[in-house]
Formats: structure tokens, sequence, C-alpha cells
């Protein structure tokens, strides 16, 4: 009597096949949490730069003078000069870009103040090469934040 033999488990090739998707969707899970995370640093240099335009905002506020005569101290041409005005805006100023510089990458600032209309147009600039790759390699690396408002 000749029974038929059942076979059993799995082959080699169906192994394979499974530890080939087991593996690609664990690497594809790993790369989305590092995507994740460079996200969220961004978000987070972002919402430092909010704070940092708030920040210097109010202190101009503070010392706008009588029809904001003062203002104009708080101008600076460029990411690097330093304000043309009175102590307490130079100081102000100082402050500010020293707190960007220690709290975001590369990070810098500059102020233009138009008396005439009021109005301060505030620019704080970073790398951001956790998300965009290095700055030599990509010129998107840079993120700038520009603010106006109304003082």
């Amino acid at each position: 009597m000749n029974l038929a033999k059942s076979h059993g488990g799995s082959t080699l090739i169906e192994i394979a096949v499974t530890v080939l998707i087991l593996s690609t969707s664990l690497l594809a899970m790993a790369t989305l949490q590092t995507r994740s995370l460079q996200f969220n640093q961004a978000a987070y240099m972002r919402s430092q730069a909010n704070i940092y335009a708030y920040d210097i905002a109010d202190r101009i506020r503070i010392n706008r003078g009588k029809n904001a005569v003062n203002i104009a101290s708080y101008s600076t041409s460029d990411y690097d000069a330093a304000p043309s005005g009175n102590g307490m805006a130079s100081a102000d100023v100082t402050t500010w870009r020293a707190n960007i510089g220690r709290d975001l990458p590369g990070g810098k600032g500059k102020i233009v103040c138009t008396i005439a209309t009021h109005v301060c147009v505030l620019s704080i600039k970073w790398d951001d090469e956790q998300l965009f790759g290095a700055a030599t390699l990509n010129s998107e690396a840079t993120t700038e934040l520009i603010y106006s408002t109304s003082i």
C-alpha cells in the first residue's frame, strides 16, 4: 500500500522572502523615525526663532520713545553690524544676537526699522543642516524667518 506523503513546513525560498520583506519593513520604519526626529528638531528651531522675534519686538516697543523716535536705534545694516543707536538699543540687540547664536546653530539676527511707518522687519537666519544636509553641499541648508511688525 502506497500512501501519499504530505509535505509540511516551509521551503528555503519562502523563508528568504519573508526575511527580506521583514528587514525592508524594519529599515523603512527606522528611516521614518529618523526623519520624524529631524523634522521635530527643525520645528523646535523655528519656534525658538519665533520666540526671539517676539522678544526683540517687545524690547523695541518698550524703548520706542515719543513718536517712536528710538526705533531707528535698533536698525542694523546686516547680520553682523552693530546697531547705530543709544545704549539700551545696543545692549538689547547685542543680548538678542547672543541668545540667537547660542540657541540656533549658526544663528544671526538683523533688524530694519522705519520711523515714518513705525514698522520693523526682523530677520533671523540659522543653519538647518540636520534637515537639508551640509551647507556646502546644499544652498537650502540655511533657514530664515522674516517677521514684520508695527511698533
